[in-house]
C-alpha cells in the first residue's frame, strides 16, 4: 500500500485487493468512515466516477476503484457494482509484464497474479554525469549505448519468456521512458499493439518484485483519499 501527502485536509493512499478480498475491503471501509454511497460523474472531484468506480462515505472518505483490465465482452456477475467488479477481477487473463529500470529488469508471464515463466537480471546504466564539456559528451554517449543495449537485450528476454502464451495485455513498470523503450524494439513487435494495463511503479526489479508486480496487476486498484 502506498501513502502520500493529498490536499491540506486529506491524504491519498492506493491499496491493490484481488478480487476475492474486494467485498471485504469494502465494507471495512464503510465501518471505519461510515455508510458508503456510489456516485454519479459530476465531473468536478479529483476521483472521477468515469475513471472507475468511486465511493464516498459518510465521514467525506472517498475510494476510486479500477478494474485491473477491460470487460472486453466478458463482464463480471454480480448483483451490485463492487460484486461485477470483484467477478471481473478474478477471472484469469493472461498479461506479459515487463520491469526495467537502469539498475535491472523482470521479464514475465502472469495469470491470476501468479507468475508462471519469467526471466530476470541486472543491467547497469550510468547515472548522469554534472561534468560540461567534452566529458559530459563522451559520459552521454556511454550512457546512451548502455540503456540501448539494456532495451535491446530485455526485448529478446521478454520475447523469449513470451514465447508460446497468449499474451492478451501488457503491463509495464519501473522507469517510464526505458520500458516503452523496450517495447519498440523489433523483438517486441509482435506485442506492440496488445492493450496496455496501468503502469507500475516498482524498485529495481528481481524475481521478488515481479511476484508483487503480478499480484498488483490482477487486483483492483483503488485510490483512497481520507480526511485528516
Amino acid at each position: 500500500m502506498e501513502t502520500r501527502p493529498s490536499g491540506p485536509n486529506e491524504k491519498q493512499r492506493t491499496a491493490f485487493i484481488s478480487g476475492a478480498r474486494l467485498s471485504g475491503w469494502v465494507e471495512r471501509f464503510a465501518a471505519s468512515h461510515g455508510t458508503v454511497q456510489e456516485e454519479p460523474n459530476d465531473g468536478g472531484t479529483l476521483l472521477r466516477a468515469a475513471d472507475g468506480t468511486l465511493l464516498r462515505a459518510a465521514d467525506g472518505a472517498r475510494a476510486l476503484l479500477k478494474a485491473p483490465w477491460p470487460v472486453d465482452g466478458r463482464p463480471g456477475k454480480g448483483s451490485t457494482t463492487v460484486e461485477r467488479l470483484a467477478s471481473l477481477a478474478s477471472q484469469e487473463r493472461r498479461l506479459g509484464i515487463i520491469l526495467v529500470r537502469r539498475g535491472g529488469y523482470a521479464v514475465g508471464v502472469v495469470s491470476g497474479g501468479k507468475v508462471s515463466a519469467s526471466k530476470s537480471g541486472s543491467r547497469y546504466v550510468q547515472s548522469r554525469s554534472a561534468a560540461g564539456g567534452s566529458s559530459q559528451q563522451r559520459f552521454a554517449r556511454r550512457r546512451e549505448n548502455q540503456a540501448n543495449a539494456l532495451t535491446e537485450a530485455v526485448a529478446a528476454y521478454a520475447a523469449a519468456v513470451f514465447a508460446g502464451h497468449s499474451i492478451e495485455y501488457l503491463v509495464l513498470g519501473g522507469d517510464a521512458a526505458l520500458a516503452a523503450a523496450v517495447l519498440e524494439e523489433k523483438a517486441l513487435k509482435e506485442y506492440a499493439s496488445r492493450t496496455r494495463l496501468a503502469f507500475l511503479a516498482v524498485g529495481d526489479p528481481n524475481a521478488t518484485v515481479l511476484r508483487k508486480a503480478a499480484a498488483d496487476a490482477c487486483a483492483v486498484r483503488i485510490e483512497v483519499r481520507d480526511p485528516l
